[in-house]
């Protein structure tokens, strides 16, 4: 009777354990949202400073004001017409701190340059030397 009751004890606890999911191999971090644009042939470095004229600098207040946690430009060699050849990243504490930003970063951005006319100039300006291919979010995934 004894020898029963142990090995009822034992598949029980085997078959309480089957029922408990594995934890994750992750946990989930930061979130970035990424554009990926192609400038036009010869725009490059046009486009990159005017990047660093305005973008930059609203990226930074950004960034004081804990909006965002930090910024990326990475650069590539686009390997056809349609390929993207720039992308802009931009990383948030998770997925709650979008909530608003459209906004807080509107009432951030156009004092900095200049109002609404003004910006809205830029971004046109931008129109001639780039094209926005996609843009996507993203979490990033740390591995345990």
């Amino acid at each position: 009777m004894k020898r029963i009751s142990s090995i009822l004890l034992v598949a029980l606890a085997l078959s309480a354990r089957a029922d408990v999911p594995e934890p994750l191999p992750y946990t989930e971090g930061t979130v970035w949202g990424l554009s990926l644009v192609r400038t036009k042939a010869g725009f490059q470095e046009d486009y990159l400073r005017s990047l660093n004229n305005t973008w930059r600098k609203v990226l930074d207040e950004a960034k004081k004001q804990k909006l965002v946690l930090s910024y990326r430009v990475l650069a590539t060699d686009a390997v056809g017409r349609e390929d993207w050849n720039l992308i802009l990243m931009i990383e948030y504490r998770n997925m709650a701190a979008l909530d608003g930003l459209d906004e807080k970063m509107r009432n951030l951005t156009l004092p900095m340059l200049g109002g609404e006319d003004k910006t809205r100039e830029l971004m046109v300006k931008r129109l001639d030397v780039r094209e926005i291919v996609a843009t996507k979010l993203a979490r990033e995934l740390i591995f345990r």
